[in-house]
């Protein structure tokens, strides 16, 4: 019996640059297979080819054995694919419900009338991701987290043989995950088949029958998991030994005064949050989706209102009322949505990497493009960011290096307190550890870090101390040789949980 998907000899480009160069994979029905590499590697292109989204250049793609080459995602929703987008295709101006409906051949056109009907066929597939929410909602009063979970009902509600997850948990954390895996499990034991593309290796080796590697555009092998370790497949993603899986690069903070001082602060979501930051300090911050972790940044910035509550920097009080506001006061937010809150995407890579310092290059009101790019290549170099030109638009990037435009843009303006909500969320695992790296020596020049993360391994490898969010307040704190995955978990999960 031929494969459900078999794709052979798969080129792509895209201006001058490859990003699939005779590359293949094949899926089985009913298989879980992950597709993995480094950014720009071209795995979330490959996906999108069998998804419908993405026309390829040259090679072929095969459906139960039959060669297919759709024009539009529709195309191969009929074939019975769905794809759940690393960068997410809803509508914020519509409801959840309206998301889950909307351009879905199951249900039709009968959403443009007949909202009751919506509520119906919708409901059942946001109790199955866990999502507690009304299908009347508007998608723009979710997270960014919560968002993703709409997007998983929806490919859920198609009913395809195969469905294409990209990236399906880079805001997901502990609980939603977890039902995530177990939905996993069920669209497996009922023949659906899927094709994983993740940067998290204990996720991959977790749900995963086979493994295909994808190095600058090319395959460069399939593995079954059964077979393989971590180790090997670091090796054949990179290219070279020597690369961790996960380090530990926290050190320990001389006690001192503290140069960030959260006291109370409340609004709509926040429920008297208080803690401080010492200089030269990684604080991280847990908690599951909702548990209010991305609107303690916003707040801290004066993007959220708040109802009560006092920052100290320094020792002496600030008000930001917006986030402009907050920059020139010292304190900078690197948001969780780099696509709707942080990029340009239209704009030039150079120019979005130095928006916040662009002033320095415009002395007399027009900006010094040499001057520009010597203050920012640094930065970019530091985070091994990979572009052909540096004025082509940041949108021609991959996912995970237009969130190293963004973090590069926040370190060259070296703010005193960097809020950094989900910074390596789609960075591969070659350049998580550089990340991670650029945050502690950040840190080490006397500045307060706040890092937010969906990975606990992250939070325990790069933090000093953690705090634990849950439903908007501080469940428990750690001192970092106390924390363990176990003991936040609990924390984030079980009321009364104390560190």
């Amino acid at each position: 019996m031929p494969a459900l998907i078999e794709a052979a000899g798969i080129t792509k480009r895209y201006g001058g640059a490859w990003a699939l160069r005779n590359a293949a994979f094949s899926l089985e029905r009913g298989e879980v297979h992950a597709l993995v590499g480094e950014n720009g590697a071209g795995k979330s292109t490959l996906a999108k080819i069998a998804a419908g989204v993405v026309a390829p250049d040259s090679g072929t793609l095969r459906i139960d054995g039959r060669e297919v080459r759709f024009s539009n995602p529709l195309e191969a929703q009929r074939a019975g694919i769905a794809i759940i987008f690393q960068e997410l295709d809803l509508f914020p101006q519509l409801t959840v419900g309206e998301n889950i409906v909307v351009r879905n051949l199951r249900f039709g056109e009968r959403w443009l009338a007949r909202p009751r009907a919506i509520e119906r066929f919708s409901a059942p597939f946001l109790e199955a991701v866990g999502l507690p929410v009304s299908p009347r909602r508007l998608l723009s009063r979710l997270s960014i987290g919560q968002m993703q979970l709409v997007a998983i009902a929806r490919a859920l509600s198609l009913e395809a043989r195969t469905i294409v997850m990209d990236e399906p948990t880079s805001s997901l954390f502990g609980d939603a995950a977890e039902r995530l895996f177990g939905l996993i499990g069920e669209l497996k034991r009922r023949g659906v088949a899927v094709v994983y593309v993740s940067h998290k290796m204990d996720e991959i080796f977790r749900v995963a029958g086979r493994i295909t590697v994808l190095r600058d555009g090319e395959t460069v092998g399939t593995r079954a998991m059964a077979e393989t370790d971590m180790n090997e497949i670091v090796r054949m993603m990179v290219g070279r030994s020597g690369v961790g899986v996960e380090t530990s690069a926290a050190g320990s903070v001389v006690a001192a005064p503290p140069m960030f001082e959260v006291i109370g602060l409340a609004n709509r979501k926040l429920k008297s949050v208080s803690f401080t930051v010492a200089r030269g300090e990684v604080l991280g911050i847990a908690g599951l989706v909702g548990a209010g972790r991305s609107e303690l940044g916003r707040a801290l910035v004066g993007l959220d209102r708040l109802e009560g509550g006092t920052l100290r920097l320094n020792g002496k009080p600030v008000h930001p009322r917006s986030s402009r506001q907050a920059m020139r006061l010292g304190i900078a937010l690197l948001p969780e949505d780099r696509k709707l809150e942080g990029l340009m995407m239209q704009m030039p890579i150079l120019e979005n990497g130095s928006l916040a310092v662009v002033g320095r290059f415009a002395p007399a009101g027009f900006v010094q493009g040499s001057r520009e790019l010597a203050a920012m290549r640094p930065w970019f170099d530091a985070l091994a960011l990979r572009a052909s030109e540096w004025q082509a638009p940041v949108s021609a990037l991959s996912g995970g290096n237009q969130q190293k435009v963004l973090l590069a843009r926040f370190l060259a303006a070296d703010p005193q307190v960097l809020y950094l909500d989900d910074p390596s969320r789609g960075v591969d695992i070659g350049a998580k550890s550089d990340i991670h790296r650029i945050i502690r020596e950040f840190a080490a020049r006397g500045r307060a870090v706040i890092l937010v993360s969906s990975e606990l391994t992250e939070l325990l490898a790069c933090s000093d101390r953690i705090l634990v969010l849950r439903e908007g307040r501080v469940a428990a704190s750690f001192d970092r040789g106390a924390a363990t995955e176990e003991k936040i978990m609990a924390a984030a999960t079980i009321a009364g949980a104390a560190a």
